[in-house]
């Protein structure tokens, strides 16, 4: 179990799901673009043929392929689509995939491909060959955006738009400092203050038009959210009352086009908030920039992934123009050797040579005395080469268009030289090629932006309607009481007093059932608190009077303003009532001269939730009488 599980876990980091630093492919999208180079005619292809090529490199099932296929088509950069690849705004599904064709884009031909510098090794069959690396000159995998979950971690790397990173890669060879930030295909709008090169997480929002005060129009969206996706998301909210949405109406065809209709009596700019709030149009995507280098999975800042593709960049400009001088280096050498072999009649030394020996020697010795004229020394398969020259060519030879080949092919080499000399300015030269042939294919789609953060209580409507009905003792939404009527949001928290001086602070409730009876319900705000003025008889009937505050609570845990259990609550006052004067008869005693005692409420002091308070009288007390007095 642990060999096989660590092989898997291994395959589907390094085989599978995390993109190669080098070409910023997974392995099934560098053999669809393999495949798609071999195919190349200029022509489409069908996608199924595609798929069935690509099988004889991928060891897994055609339809994993398929996805592939139509995910990096609809990147817009290296597949050029006909037909219906879905659509990745509205969320529909592609055709299927004999209806549909494909090829490379020229962008993909100038510089994914070079067989020159490509290390091939056997398919997974053995009856193939297939690059373990694209020759790209591209960062491909800041391109194209790419997502992966293997075995024990995952990458997900944010689109960047193309015409910035080559430009980020000019200030780079330059030695200038570079910032580059994510774009997406959809557009919309971004908070990048998180993103911290590609370690953090970036705000996404839609952008919405308000069309006068009735009507909002959502024109782009986020990345990672579709129309159907955020219609839904929309619907949800409106039923729960969060958003007041009459009408929701999607014209979206090639560009994204939502009509939200707003109900009566609220208006464009209040809606805004509480679409970015409650639904999708506001997203936040995190960003883990995990690739494969030197077959070891590592995770790296967008800017250091930025600065080693510049420097493969270099290394591979280097590689084609020492190829190139190799090439122009024995061009010129078998030139000037035919030019010697037929100018200086060299061929004619042979025709007295018996054996393949002597006509081998008669060519060395004939061309000896013009070593000097060599571009380098001459071997054996020099000579066989020349021996293979034809009759026809000879009597054909064109004296000045081989001086001019020859001319040409220095002039060549030279430019290839002086590139080699300055590779700095050689890359530089060629990333700005590249950008004024395809960069304004790719212009910045999603603006930058910064945002305030909405404030839910905020921009929250009071949607939920609360009722208490005294005869069952419930209270919430489901109930249909007649006290305590209030109007709240979901973030609003509500206290309730109960006569046997219990008391709860609590969201919202559907249908909770209180201790009977309730004296007090309404809207409790936890950043100030509440003051009561207390009156209670213990069940001795000792009347007990305090001022108690309320702050700290654990929500819809139930609290008690006294110990006793016994105890009931005779006179409760919030604060800002008037206090005034209460009278108190005593329980009738035998021999009883003092029968009823008055108290100053505005005499009590405030005490803790956990104390008796002050004693009101020295007697039990059998009934009270409260008489207002304005402070």
């Amino acid at each position: 179990m642990r060999r096989n599980f660590l092989e898997y876990a291994s395959y589907s980091i390094l085989d599978r799901a995390i993109p190669d630093l080098r070409d910023g492919c997974k392995p099934v999208q560098r053999r669809i673009l393999h495949t798609l180079s071999t195919m190349s005619d200029g022509h489409f292809h069908k996608v199924a043929n595609v798929i069935g090529e690509t099988m004889k490199l991928h060891p897994h099932g055609d339809q994993s392929i398929a996805d592939a296929l139509v995910v990096l088509a609809n990147k817009e950069y290296f597949i050029e689509r006909q037909g219906n690849f879905g659509n990745p705004i509205t969320g529909h599904p592609p055709a299927a995939a004999r209806y549909i064709e494909c090829r490379l884009t020229p962008l993909a031909l100038d510089t994914l491909f070079d067989p020159d510098l490509t290390e091939f090794v056997p398919s997974y069959d053995g009856r193939n060959q297939e690059p373990t690396c694209l020759p790209s000159k591209l960062p491909v995998a800041l391109m194209l955006g790419i997502e992966g979950i293997a075995v024990g971690m995952a990458t997900r790397i944010l689109p960047h738009n193309f015409r910035e990173l080559l430009r980020a890669q000019i200030d780079l060879v330059k030695g200038n400092k570079v910032e580059i930030l994510p774009d997406f295909l959809s557009g919309g709008l971004m908070d990048v203050s998180e993103y911290d090169l590609g370690r953090g997480k970036v705000k996404l929002r839609a952008r919405l038009e308000p069309r006068g005060d009735k009507k909002i129009v959502i024109t782009e969206i986020p990345f990672s959210t579709t129309t159907e996706s955020l219609i839904a998301s929309i619907e949800s909210a409106a039923q729960k009352s969060r958003v007041k949405i009459s009408g929701i109406q999607d014209f979206t065809t090639e560009s994204v086009e939502i009509e939200l209709s707003l109900s009566r009596g609220v208006y464009a700019e209040e809606v805004i908030p509480q679409l970015y709030a409650y639904t999708d149009c506001e997203v936040s995507l995190s960003s883990s920039v995990l690739v494969i280098r030197d077959r070891t999975p590592v995770e790296l800042p967008v800017s250091k992934v930025l600065a080693l593709l510049t420097d493969q960049l270099k290394a591979q400009l280097k590689a084609e123009l020492e190829l190139d001088q190799q090439k122009l280096e024995d061009r010129e050498h078998w030139l000037t050797l035919e030019q010697i072999f037929i100018e200086e009649r060299v061929y004619k030394k042979i025709e007295t040579a018996r054996t393949e020996e002597k006509v081998y020697d008669a060519v060395r010795r004939g061309m000896e005395p013009l070593a000097r004229r060599f571009v380098r020394p001459l071997e054996d398969d020099d000579v066989k080469r020349l021996l293979e020259i034809r009759i026809r060519r000879i009597s054909a030879w064109d004296i000045e268009k081989h001086r001019t080949s020859l001319e040409q092919i220095a002039i060549d080499l030279k430019a290839v030289r002086a590139k080699l000399r300055n590779l700095k300015k050689t890359t530089i030269n060629w990333l700005e090629e590249i950008l004024d042939k395809y960069g304004d294919d790719f212009p910045r789609r999603t603006r930058i932006a910064t945002f305030e953060e909405v404030d839910k209580k905020a921009v929250a409507s009071a949607n939920l309607k609360l009722t208490y009905d005294p005869d069952s003792g419930f209270f919430g939404t489901d109930v249909r009481g007649k006290e305590f009527a209030m109007s709240v949001t979901e973030f609003d928290r509500v206290l309730a007093i109960s006569s046997d001086g219990s008391y709860r602070i609590m969201a919202p409730p559907a249908k909770m059932l209180l201790p009977r009876k309730v004296l007090y319900c309404e809207l409790f705000d936890p950043e100030e608190g509440a003051d009561f003025t207390v009156v209670y008889r213990d069940g001795e009937k000792n009347a007990w009077g305090k001022r108690v505050h309320i702050e700290r609570f654990i929500t819809d845990k139930e609290y008690r303003l006294f110990k006793d259990p016994k105890g009931r609550i005779d006179l409760l006052l919030a604060d800002g009532a008037p206090l005034g004067v209460l009278r108190m008869s005593f329980v009738p005693a035998k021999r009883q001269r003092l029968r009823a005692a008055e108290f100053d409420l505005g005499a009590l002091e405030f005490a803790g939730l956990t104390t008796r308070g002050t004693r009101l009288a020295p007697k039990p007390v059998s009934k009270l009488k409260h008489t207002p007095r304005s402070r």
